[in-house]
């Protein structure tokens, strides 16, 4: 699974992965991401995973800038770790991940997203994150 959590607003999207090849991988962040207002995914972190060596094809699909994390160094991406560890409530280790579907992610992406954060003054992910894009379309038209 791929987890992706937009740093300001916490908000998540999670991709299934069939295997760890980098290929299907980023196939599968163009798909999630290419809807997205460029503003709205100008950058990504990864960490040293071999499925994000493929990262100059996602540069030329969407645009978007890649940025690798120092090596076991997990509290350069401390909201993905969090987030992830949140999930743990509906996905426990033991979970084989290849029984996980895409309706499964998406429940739990909308329910995470739903969830009001005190570190965003109560509002939700999702809000946090539209006003965002939204904000950030009006500023760039």
């Amino acid at each position: 699974m791929t987890s992706l959590v937009e740093r300001v607003s916490r908000f998540a999207i999670f991709l299934r992965n069939n295997d760890r090849q980098s290929r299907p991988v980023m196939d599968g962040l163009v798909r999630a991401l290419q809807a997205l207002p460029h503003l709205a995914r100008r950058s990504i972190t990864f960490d040293r995973g071999t499925e994000f060596t493929d990262w100059p094809y996602l540069q030329a699909h969407i645009g978007t800038q890649t940025w690798f994390c120092d090596p076991q160094s997990p509290w350069q991406k401390g909201t993905v770790e969090n987030t992830n560890g949140r999930v743990r409530k509906w996905l426990s280790r033991e979970v084989d991940p290849l029984t996980v579907t895409d309706a499964d992610l998406v429940e739990i992406c909308g329910r995470l997203n739903a969830t009001p954060r005190k570190c965003l003054g109560y509002k939700t992910p999702a809000e946090v994150f539209r006003k965002k894009v939204l904000a950030q379309m009006r500023y760039a038209g």
